[in-house]
């Protein structure tokens, strides 16, 4: 066991990402501050060879641990980076795609759900991925949340996007209701049922996940000023409006439509908890604008526990040594307190 936050919790695994992307070096960043930034301890599923050779040519002094088993990792911890071996031999080529090395992306992402599930791992953190060179490797998912979704046998999951309170203004959750669609696709797809499903599903995880009550649940509108009563569109009085009455009466606490447009202003966002939108980036572009640093994408609906730093494999500058691990520090943060609450809410 160890402690996050003050929460003991097992530990965490992180799964490569994209190896010639900036994975490696945001999780021996990690591990380098993690006495500074309180990092919850954590193992890499990945080469031991390509993070030492990564290590040496950054000059970085990040000691790396071959370990057996997630029980190892706690120990290895405070004096190395703990590293479950992929299987796959992985070289070190930063700002390199190779779709050949799509096995050993998806033998990662593999054993980190199989930790997760068993409880050997407290929750799975994944590295950003390049879809592209997965695409050409042979992988049949749209991306990380499809296929969790798929080998964890979850019949529902949502895309949540989150940033933490400050000390100056309140965080948001941010889930869109449609996510990787086109503008046109994802108003044919919007429907009262599918959004009292997401509804249900957000109540539940912010319970379950967050320690949270009596979750406050708002939906946007879709169109501006959601709709004006129809004037400007009818999606918003027969299909959010219908599905805000019947989540009401479920008794979950939700409210809506309300205009995009002043939803997410920090007074406004101290008055919910999470805000289900309506389209991709009705929900991203906020989370990023509050603060872009620190976003961290949740999966919610599984029976594990998964988060991601909400940014991409940034091969334009990986191998540099200039990539900020703020954002999977941020995952890794959320994974835990997760976790806990999680484990808090199931032994009740």
């Amino acid at each position: 066991m160890s402690e996050a936050g003050g929460l003991p919790i097992a530990p965490l695994c992180v799964s490569m990402g994209e190896p010639g992307g900036i994975g490696a070096e945001i999780m021996m960043q990690s591990w380098l501050q993690r006495e500074v930034e309180a990092v919850p301890a954590f193992l890499a599923i990945d080469d031991p060879a390509r993070l030492r050779a990564a290590a040496q040519d950054l000059g970085w002094p990040v000691p790396v641990a071959e370990i057996g088993g997630a029980a190892e990792a706690a120990s290895v911890w405070p004096r190395a980076l703990p590293v479950l071996p992929v299987g796959h031999r992985v070289p070190w080529q930063p700002g390199h795609g190779d779709p050949g090395l799509a096995g050993a992306v998806v033998a990662a992402l593999q054993r980190g759900v199989d930790l997760a599930m068993a409880g050997a791992a407290a929750a799975l953190v994944t590295n950003p991925i390049n879809k592209k060179l997965l695409y050409d490797g042979g992988f049949g998912f749209p991306g990380h949340t499809e296929y969790l979704a798929d080998r964890t046998g979850a019949p529902h999951h949502a895309m949540m996007l989150a940033v933490p309170d400050t000390a100056e203004a309140p965080g948001l959750r941010a889930i869109p209701a449609t996510i990787h669609l086109s503008l046109k696709d994802a108003i044919r797809q919007l429907s009262t049922d599918h959004l009292v499903i997401q509804g249900r599903l957000i109540d539940r995880s912010l319970r379950r996940d967050f320690g949270l009550d009596r979750p406050r649940l708002v939906l946007s509108g879709l169109n501006p000023h959601a709709g004006e009563e129809g004037a400007l569109g009818l999606e918003d009085r027969e299909i959010v409006h219908p599905a805000v009455e019947r989540l009401r009466d479920e008794g979950i606490d939700a409210r809506g439509p309300l205009p995009g447009d002043t939803l997410f202003h920090a007074r406004a966002r101290a008055g919910y908890d999470a805000a289900l939108c309506m389209y991709h980036d009705q929900a991203l572009i906020p989370v990023k604008t509050i603060d872009f640093d620190r976003g961290v994408n949740v999966t919610l609906g599984l029976p594990i526990i998964r988060t991601s730093p909400d940014h991409g494999t940034a091969m334009d500058i990986a191998g540099r040594g200039v990539a900020r691990p703020v954002s999977l520090i941020a995952a890794l943060r959320m994974a835990a307190e997760m976790a806990a609450c999680r484990a808090a809410a199931d032994a009740a």
